[in-house]
This record gives C-alpha cells, structure tokens and sequence, in this order.
C-alpha cells in the first residue's frame, strides 16, 4: 500500500511528494467519477429521450483548461525541486561498483586504499543458511537474502556506477530512493546516502531473463568503524569479514537490550 520506510533523504523526500500529489489526485478521481454518475442517470435515454446539441460552452472550456493548468503547475514545482536533489549529489566519500549478470550482481569498491575488495553477490539458497548464520527469516527473507551484502558506512554518500555485463538489468533499491538502469557498454551513476543503519533489500527491477526474479540486493548500512573493521578484513577472507560484523552488530543489539531492560 505504502513505499518502504526511508532511509535516505531523498526517499524521504519522494514519500513526501507522493503525499503532495494525493491532495490533486484523489478529489480529482472522486470528481470525475461523481460527474460519470451524474452524466449516466441525468442524461439517460428514458429521461433524455432528446439529446442537447449544444456544440460548445465557452465558459465551461476555460475552466477546463485552465483548472489544469494550475495543477500541474502546482505539481510542476516541487517535482523539479525533488529531481534537483536527486541529480545533485553531494561529493562522494566513496564508490562502488554494481556490475549485473544473468543472474546475480557484482561489486567492486573503488578506493584510495591498498586494500581491494570485490565480490559476487547472488540469492542466498535455502539449504546454505545455516552455513552462514542467516537461518533468521524475518532479517534474511526467502528469496531476498543474498550470500554476500553490500556494506556502507552510516551518513556517508556513495557514488554508484551501475553497468550490465550482458543484458539489461536495474538496480533499484527502493528504501534509498534509487533506481538505476544496468546497460551493457554503459556505465550510468547514481548514488545514496543512509541515514539509519540496517539491512535494506531491493531486486533488479529490468526483466533480463528467465531468472530475473530471483538477484536481490542487498545492502548492509553500518558504523563507521564496524564498516572499516570489516573492509581490512574483507580484502583477505570476505566469508570471515562478513561473519564478523554480522556478529558485532548481534553483540550491539545484546547490549541495547540489556541497557533497555535496566
């Protein structure tokens, strides 16, 4: 019914202007669909048996014309305003790499550090969550779970180059307000910036084959300092990074807890 909880500004800014247009949109469809009824039983054959030949109504042209004019300059405004700040990103504190293939996503970061990190991201198997500690499935929903997440650091603006290695893909992550397309021989930018740590999960939204369905995305948000802890050890053993932080971040809520509960 709704749009994903937002986790960036923009989303926020998009659940905003949706909220915006729904002010036009609905009394506009109760408008037309109350003059369907009245049109429908005012001007019926039985109590209409002769038609008006009335060609114009000059009156009734203006508003028609102007009404939507007004509208959609109403309208106009604040999605020039929203389409700004989506193409006005701020400068980037790092970037990643989203390469997609018939089917799974691939990632590569792209940093000033010696220390290089890529790795294939694919469907998580449902016979493979107890190796990797993922058998929670409200966290790792079926068929949006993947093997390996994506992880940034909390309040940092990525820059995301997005491409397609054979055919067309998109990668859309909707809780960040981001969908780009994956074209091969292209690279198209784009970019996010998380405000609230968590777990977020999106899917290629591009029908590129018979398995389209299943290459979610997934993109872990963390401190600052998990994320640094887990990019030196990801560039060694990305199996061990990860299950790492997955264990730092369950101590982190142990904690929170415990601190609730006195």
């Amino acid at each position: 019914m709704r749009f994903q909880d937002a986790a960036t500004g923009i989303m926020e800014q998009i659940t905003s202007f949706e909220i915006y247009t729904l002010w036009f949109i609905i009394p506009i469809t109760l408008f037309v669909l109350a003059l369907l009824i009245y049109v429908m039983f005012r001007f019926r054959a039985k109590s209409n048996p002769v038609p008006s030949r009335t060609s114009h109504n000059t009156t009734i042209e203006i508003i028609w014309t102007l009404g939507p004019v007004f509208i959609l300059l109403f309208l106009a405004f604040p999605s020039f305003n929203l389409l700004t700040a989506q193409y006005s990103p701020p400068e980037a504190d790092m970037t990643i790499k989203a390469t997609g293939y018939q089917w799974y996503w691939g990632y590569e970061y792209q940093t000033d550090s010696d220390n290089e990190v890529s790795f294939d991201s694919l469907m998580l198997q449902e016979g493979d969550r107890a190796g990797a500690g993922k058998e929670d499935l409200a966290a790792y929903p079926r068929l949006l779970a993947v093997d390996n997440e994506v992880v940034v650091p909390v309040d940092k603006t990525v820059r995301l180059l997005v491409t397609g290695a054979d055919v067309i893909h998109s990668f859309a992550m909707p809780a960040f307000g981001v969908k780009m397309d994956a074209v091969p021989g292209r690279l198209n930018e784009t970019w996010f910036h998380a405000e609230r740590e968590g777990l977020y999960y999106g899917q290629c939204s591009e029908l590129c084959g018979k398995d389209h369905a299943f290459m979610p995305i997934a993109i872990r948000v963390v401190s600052e300092d998990q994320y640094n802890s887990w990019y030196s050890a990801a560039a060694d053993d990305l199996q061990t990074a990860n299950k790492n932080l997955m264990a730092a971040i369950d101590d982190a809520k142990s904690v929170d807890v415990a601190a609730n509960a006195e």
